[in-house]
C-alpha cells in the first residue's frame, strides 16, 4: 500500500518534471522564431515590393492576434482544466502561420502568415494558468522565471541558426527556399517536431491543492488501518477492514480529483466579475507595471539599432553582438531572480526592479540624449544605460508574473493570465510606435518612459501593504469578490 503511493508520487513527480520541461521547450521556441524572423523580414518585405509601414505591421500582427486569442485559450483552460490539447490546437496555427510565410506570394500573404502564427502564441494565457495551479506560492516566482530564461536562451540561439538559414539557395518542389524564406519552413518544422514531444512528454497533472487533500485523505486512511488491529483482534476482521478501505481510499481519491475537475469545467465562472476581479487596487498596480516594462523596453528595442548606427557605426555584426551579449545579461538576470525569489518577497523584487529601471532611464537622458566626450566615453556611456535597463527586466518582468498569479483567483487563472498578457501585447504595439517617431527626439521619448516608470513605482509604494497573497481567511473573501 505505501509502496503504491510512493510510486504514485514519483510518478506525479516525473509528470510534473517532464511537463515543465515541455513548457521550456515551447517558450524557447517563441524565442528562436522571434530571433530567426526578424533580422530577415524587412528585406523580404522590401522583395515583396511592400511600402516601409509593413515592416511595422508585420511586427505588430503577431503581437495584435496573441493579444486578442489569449484570454480566448485561458478561459477555454479554465472551464476544462487541461493545456494539453490546447497547446496542440494553438501549435497548427504557429505550423501553418510559418508555412505560409515561407510561401511568401505578397506582401499580404506574409502578414496574414504573422497574424495566423501569432493565434498560436495565445496559449501562452493557458500555460501560465496551468503553472500557477501546479506550482505552490513560494516556489512560482523560480518557476516563471526558468520559463522565461527559456525564451530569452531562444533569442540567444536563434541568431546561431541565421549562419546556416542564410546559406540556402534550393527549391523544393515550386518552392524557392533562400534566406528569407527558410526562416518560415525551418520554424514550421520546429513546431511540427513539438508536437510529437508534447504528445509523449505533456502532463495535465493534477493541481498541487488537490494532490494535497488526496494525500491527507490517504494519510488519515492509513492511520486508521494501523488502529485496525489493535482495536478489533481478530486477524479476518483487520484484513476485511483493510481491504474495504484500501477500496475505499481508492474510490473516494477518484472521486475527488472527479469532483474537483467536475467542479472546476462547470463552474470556475460562476459569480466571476471582471470588473471586480480586475479593477482591484493591487491588481491594477500589477497590470500597470506590465504595461510600462514592456513599453519601455519594446521602444528602447527600437531605438537601439538606429542609435549604434548614427553614433558608432555598428554594422549587422557589431548589433549581432551586441544583442548575443545583451540576451546572456539577461539570462543570467532571470536565474539570479529565480534564486533571489526563494529569499525575498515578490513585491521587494518587484520595488528594487522599478528602482533600477528608474536610475537607468535617468542615466540615458543625462548621457545619451546629447552624447558628448568623444567615441569611447560615448560608447561607454551607452553600454552602461543598456546594462542598467536589461539588469531591471528580470527582476520586474518575473516579480509581476508571480504576484499577479497570487492576487487573482486561481480557478479562473487562465482568463486572468490571459488579460494580463493582453495587457503586455498591447504594450508590445505602441512601444515600437513611440519610439518609432521619436529617434530624432530622445528627450520627449525617455522623457515620457522616466515619467511613466515613476508613476508606477509611486503606485507600488502607496500599494506596498496590499501586494501579498491573501490569507487563508482571506481567500473567500477574495474568490467570492474574484469569481
Amino acid at each position: 500500500m505505501k509502496g503504491s503511493k510512493k510510486t504514485s508520487t514519483m510518478d506525479n513527480t516525473r509528470k510534473r518534471n517532464l511537463t515543465f520541461f515541455t513548457i521550456g521547450l515551447i517558450f524557447m521556441l517563441s524565442g528562436i522564431e522571434y530571433a530567426v524572423i526578424l533580422p530577415t523580414i524587412w528585406r523580404y518585405l522590401q522583395i515583396l515590393e511592400a511600402p516601409p509601414y509593413f515592416l511595422g505591421l508585420g511586427l505588430s500582427a503577431f503581437s495584435l492576434s496573441g493579444l486578442l486569442t489569449g484570454p480566448l485559450f485561458g478561459f477555454w483552460s479554465d472551464r476544462s482544466k487541461t493545456t494539453k490539447s490546447i497547446i496542440l490546437f494553438s501549435n497548427l496555427f504557429e505550423i501553418a502561420g510559418n508555412f505560409m510565410y515561407f510561401l511568401g506570394y505578397s506582401k499580404w500573404l506574409l502578414l496574414c502568415s504573422r497574424l495566423v502564427a501569432g493565434i498560436g502564441a495565445g496559449a501562452g494565457s493557458s500555460i501560465f494558468g496551468f503553472l500557477t495551479r501546479s506550482t505552490l506560492p513560494e516556489e512560482r516566482a523560480g518557476i516563471f522565471a526558468a520559463v522565461m530564461a527559456c525564451r530569452q536562451a531562444g533569442l540567444l540561439i536563434g541568431p546561431a541558426f541565421n549562419l546556416f538559414l542564410r546559406l540556402c539557395d534550393f527549391k523544393l518542389g515550386p518552392f524557392a527556399v533562400n534566406k528569407y524564406t527558410s526562416p518560415g519552413i525551418f520554424m514550421c518544422l520546429l513546431w511540427l517536431l513539438l508536437q510529437f514531444v508534447v504528445l509523449a512528454l505533456y502532463w495535465d497533472v493534477p493541481p498541487i491543492k488537490s494532490e494535497e487533500e488526496g494525500l491527507r485523505m490517504e494519510m488519515k486512511q492509513e492511520d486508521e488501518e494501523e488502529e485496525a488491529p489493535l482495536i478489533r483482534g481478530d486477524e479476518q476482521l483487520a484484513h476485511t477492514y483493510r481491504a474495504v478501505n484500501s477500496d475505499q481510499l481508492e474510490d473516494s481519491s477518484s472521486s475527488l480529483s472527479k469532483t474537483h475537475s467536475l467542479h472546476g469545467a462547470a463552474n470556475p465562472f460562476k459569480n466571476f466579475s471582471a470588473s471586480r476581479e480586475f479593477l482591484r487596487e493591487e491588481v491594477v498596480v500589477v497590470l500597470t507595471a506590465q504595461f510600462i516594462t514592456l513599453f519601455n523596453q519594446t521602444a528602447l528595442e527600437t531605438m537601439v539599432t538606429p542609435m549604434t548606427q548614427r553614433y558608432f557605426g555598428f554594422g549587422e555584426l557589431g548589433n549581432s553582438l551586441m544583442y548575443s551579449l545583451c540576451g546572456v545579461e539577461v539570462i543570467l538576470g532571470f536565474f539570479f531572480v529565480r534564486w533571489l525569489s526563494g529569499k525575498v518577497a515578490d513585491r521587494a523584487v518587484l520595488a528594487g526592479g522599478l528602482v533600477i529601471c528608474c536610475f537607468a532611464c535617468v542615466w540615458c537622458l543625462v548621457f545619451l540624449c546629447n552624447p558628448r566626450g568623444g567615441y569611447g566615453w560615448e560608447l561607454t556611456a551607452f553600454i552602461i544605460g543598456v546594462f542598467l535597463q536589461l539588469l531591471g527586466l528580470p527582476f520586474v518582468a518575473v516579480s509581476q508574473v508571480s504576484l499577479f498569479s497570487k492576487v487573482t483567483a486561481e480557478k479562473t487563472q487562465g482568463f486572468s493570465q490571459g488579460v494580463r498578457r493582453s495587457v503586455g501585447g498591447l504594450a508590445t504595439i505602441l512601444g515600437p510606435l513611440w519610439a518609432g517617431g521619436l529617434i530624432n527626439n530622445l528627450y520627449i521619448m525617455l522623457g515620457m518612459m522616466l515619467a511613466l516608470l515613476l508613476m508606477v513605482t509611486v503606485m507600488t509604494a502607496l500599494s506596498y501593504e496590499r501586494l501579498v497573497e491573501p490569507r487563508v481567511v482571506q481567500c473567500g473573501q477574495s474568490s467570492d469578490s474574484g469569481g
